[in-house]
């Protein structure tokens, strides 16, 4: 593959049903929708941990949350373990980072020449409410999600517009300084992220009467899956909302910030075209990890289902099929072997047993159901970790110490029927019990997850010191 320059951008929280490209019947995106017309569309698509501080430090390293340590949104990516743009550095290549990353700070040698305003865990601390697994608090915070739904403008919308407007900037001006090496650009968007507040213009483009109600489940988890019980009662979000006509609005608002941050996107891309390198360069849409936006009563991320777990992507460029639809499983993982293929960078020794493969190669190969996407979550609400595995038309979800879930995607891709409760799949459920084991110890992991969070726990100042600290559900805009 030709070495190339590279502009990633990435969304927080953007659910992989709500593009326009992915089949969404309402919601508008026509920049990512551009993307995707003029290259390739990965349709089973993860998140590395359906939360942003994990799945960030994944996508950084290219390697597995339990690989590094970096378990939630309270013990950030601080630069120990490799990263892509170490390596791009010690190539001579440059990096640059425009808008959030979420790591410990802006001074962690993570990888990158330049971080221009960057968005990091809050305060040092971020959520330290998510440390408390084994009797999870109950995040009274959650009624934020709820209170904030309507046309308002927010911080979140000033500090996206300007990430697009410096990333478009540099595109201009800076970018054809770096001709020696192929330069990588991350441009790093909060939205479509909550408070579901949105400019009043993207709000009224979606009217309530036009929203469907969310779908629901068969049988509520809760009512006989300890784990669910203790998870829906720390991510207690939806008891929040008055009525359906309220959870519209904020899905309403949500559809509208998906547009706005589309037309963010748009910049950046006219930027591209306006200086004649679209062409010659090439460029990916992903997210951090999605929103489960009012499905079985579940807002925000977390969970290992479609809306949450999964994440569009796409790209485009030189090399890339065009107008593709690629149904091989792939995760964030895959992005740190994809950058350095893309770069003309060989991998190390010391990468050599990354789980991740190129999403260029991936792209140019035929489908491979029978590849792996591997996800594990171990942060706030759960008492125990889970893990996804998905392979063909399966998907497979274990908790530690409690009863696992199946679903068949192609048979039932809303994932209303737990096939785990049926005890004709008993073989499928070991099957893919093994598959999960051949990729690590998951009680081990669990253990190890507490461990961590415990010592940090007491490194911050004990359990009394973060009782006292209000509650996070949302990072706020760097100053300056």
């Amino acid at each position: 593959m030709e070495p190339k320059n590279l502009v990633i951008i990435m969304s927080d929280e953007h659910s992989p049903k709500v593009l326009g490209c992915y089949g969404h019947p309402q919601v508008k995106t026509p920049n990512m929708d551009s993307i995707a017309a003029r290259g390739t569309r990965f349709t089973n698509n993860y998140s590395s941990s359906p939360i942003c501080v994990p799945a960030r430090a994944a996508f950084a390293t290219g390697r597995y949350v339990n690989e590094i340590g970096y378990w939630d949104n309270a013990i950030a990516y601080d630069g120990k373990v490799p990263s892509w743009g170490h390596r791009l550095q010690e190539a001579g290549s440059h990096v640059l980072s425009i808008g959030k990353l979420h790591y410990t700070d802006d001074k962690a040698p993570t990888g990158l020449d330049e971080q221009v305003i960057p968005m990091h865990i809050a305060g040092g601390y971020g959520d330290l409410h998510g440390l408390i697994r084994d009797d999870p608090i109950r995040r009274e915070q959650s009624r934020g999600m709820a209170d904030k739904v309507g046309p308002v403008e927010n911080d979140y919308h000033k500090y996206d517009r300007d990430i697009a407007q410096r990333s478009a900037a540099w595109i201009r001006d800076e970018a054809p300084k770096y001709t020696d090496k192929p330069w990588v650009l991350f441009v790093s968007f909060i939205c479509p992220h909550y408070p579901f507040e949105v400019p009043e213009k993207y709000y009224n483009m979606y009217p309530i009467d036009q929203i469907p109600t969310p779908k629901q489940r068969i049988k509520p988890m809760r009512d006989h899956h300890r784990w669910w019980d203790l998870f829906e009662n720390s991510y207690c979000i939806d008891e929040f909302f008055e009525d359906d006509d309220h959870r519209r609005r904020a899905i309403a608002a949500y559809y509208g910030l998906c547009t706005f941050v589309d037309d963010q996107v748009g910049i950046v891309l006219d930027a591209m075209k306006d200086t004649g390198i679209m062409d010659d360069t090439r460029a990916a849409y992903v997210s951090d990890h999605g929103e489960s936006l009012g499905t079985r009563k579940l807002w925000a991320k977390s969970t290992m289902y479609e809306e949450s777990a999964g994440i569009p992507l796409m790209l485009a460029g030189p090399g890339i099929p065009q107008g593709k639809v690629c149904s091989t499983p792939t995760t964030l993982v895959d992005f740190f072997p994809t950058i350095l293929d893309g770069a003309g960078i060989p991998m190390s020794a010391a990468d050599k047993d990354l789980p991740g493969q190129s999403l260029l190669e991936i792209a140019n190969a035929a489908d491979d159901p029978d590849r792996i996407a591997f996800s594990e979550y171990h942060a706030c609400g759960s008492k125990t970790a889970s893990y996804m595995v998905r392979q063909g038309k399966f998907k497979y979800i274990h908790y530690v110490d409690y009863a696992p879930e199946l679903y068949d995607l192609e048979a039932d891709p809303e994932e209303l029927e737990n096939l785990a409760e049926d005890g004709s799949c008993t073989t499928l459920l070991n099957e893919f019990e093994a598959k999960l084991r051949d990729i690590l110890d998951p009680e081990e992991a669990n253990d190890r997850a507490k461990r961590d969070q415990l010592a940090k726990i007491e490194e911050v100042g004990g359990l009394e010191f973060i009782m006292k600290r209000e509650g996070i559900s949302a990072t706020p805009v760097p100053k300056g």
